[in-house]
C-alpha cells in the first residue's frame, strides 16, 4: 500500500477492524434484500479492502486532544461501505438507508444506561465549556495551519427565545474535505444523516435545516434532551 495509516489510528486500528466487521454482520440481511447483489460475502471482503484505504485517507486533526478525532474514527468506515456499493450500482439512498439502519443497530448494542449516561456528559456544563474551548480553537489561524483538514466550527449560545439548549455552526468539515478529495461527494450526505441517529441512540435531540454537503454556508446543529419516551431504545 503506498501510503501509510498515521501513528494515533494505527493504535486504533484493531478496535475500527472489528466495529467495521460487527456492521457488516449486522447489515447484512439488509445487503441481501435491498440491493440485489448476489455474491455478500464478496461484497464484505471488497468493504474491508476498501476501509484498508480509508484508513490511509483519515486526516490527524490532533488526535486525543481534538474531539474530532473519535468522529473520523467511528464514522469513515461508512464511507468504505458507500464506495463499495456505489461501484455496484446500488443507488445512493438506498446505501443511506442501509447505512443509517445499520448503525443505529449498532449503537443500540450498548446499554440504554450506557448510552442516556454519554448523551448526559456530551450535554452537560463540562463539556459545553469543553466546545466552547475548542470551537475558538478550531478558528485560529495556528490551529487551521497545522491541521488544515479539521472541522471549524463556532459554539452557539440559545437566545431566549430559543428552545435548544446549544448549538454548533460548523463553518468548515472535515468529511467534506475528504469526500472533496476522494470523490465521494455523492455519497457524502449519508455520512451526514448517520448524526441524527447518533444523537438520539444518547437521548439527544438534534435539530439542523442546513449542511456544507448540501451547499449552505455551514451545518446547524442545535441540541437539547429527549424526554424519556423519545430517546432511542430497542
Amino acid at each position: 500500500m503506498a501510503e501509510n495509516i498515521h501513528p494515533f489510528y494505527e493504535t486504533h486500528r484493531n478496535a475500527m477492524e472489528a466495529a467495521m466487521r460487527q456492521r457488516l454482520d449486522l447489515a447484512e440481511a439488509m445487503l441481501r434484500e435491498r440491493t440485489h447483489l448476489s455474491d455478500i460475502d464478496g461484497i464484505r471482503r471488497e468493504v474491508m479492502d476498501e476501509f484498508e484505504i480509508v484508513l490511509t485517507q483519515m486526516p490527524y486533526v490532533g488526535g486525543a486532544a481534538s474531539r474530532m478525532s473519535d468522529f473520523f474514527m467511528r464514522l469513515t468506515g461508512f464511507m468504505a461501505i458507500g464506495r463499495v456499493l456505489r461501484r455496484h450500482g446500488v443507488p445512493v439512498p438506498v446505501i443511506g438507508e442501509i447505512e443509517r439502519e445499520t448503525y443505529e443497530a449498532q449503537l443500540l448494542t450498548v446499554s440504554e444506561a450506557e448510552r442516556l449516561a454519554s448523551g448526559w456528559q456530551f450535554m452537560s456544563p463540562d463539556n459545553q465549556a469543553l466546545l466552547r474551548e475548542q470551537a475558538a480553537r478550531s478558528a485560529t489561524r495556528a490551529h487551521q495551519e497545522e491541521f488544515p483538514e479539521d472541522f471549524v466550527y463556532d459554539f452557539v449560545e440559545p437566545g431566549p427565545q430559543d428552545s435548544f439548549e446549544f448549538g454548533i455552526n460548523y463553518k468548515a468539515c472535515g468529511f467534506c474535505k475528504l469526500a472533496a478529495r476522494h470523490g465521494d461527494k455523492d455519497i457524502l450526505p449519508n455520512i451526514c444523516g448517520l448524526d441524527f441517529v447518533a444523537y438520539a441512540a444518547r437521548g439527544i435531540r438534534l435539530e439542523r435545516t442546513q449542511t456544507l454537503a448540501g451547499g449552505a454556508s455551514h451545518c446547524n446543529f442545535r441540541f437539547s434532551r429527549l424526554p424519556p419516551d423519545e430517546a432511542v431504545n430497542p
